[in-house]
């Protein structure tokens, strides 16, 4: 899948996480891979899936430019590829 990093954001870190929250995660690839959107959909419904809650897969370049700092900086990595 060529994952370089993923990290959670929003209400899953910031401690108003609630039974109807969904769960932000910052999917960061490695910088050769493809990844189309297809690939990312698929994803997306894996993580939730797997987390039993709706998974919400963002990118760096998918995010808003009015928060994208903010959640670059308060993100907690959950995986990192050695």
């Amino acid at each position: 899948m060529h994952i370089a990093r993923l990290s959670l954001f929003g209400s899953a870190i910031r401690g108003n996480f609630g039974p109807d929250s969904d769960i932000d995660v910052l999917v960061e690839f490695e910088q050769d891979a493809r990844i189309g959107f297809i690939t990312l959909a698929g994803l997306e419904i894996e993580l939730t899936e797997i987390l039993g809650r709706n998974a919400e897969l963002h990118t760096v370049k998918g995010l808003h430019p009015g928060f994208r700092d903010e959640v670059l900086r308060l993100a907690e990595v959950q995986y990192e590829q050695a």
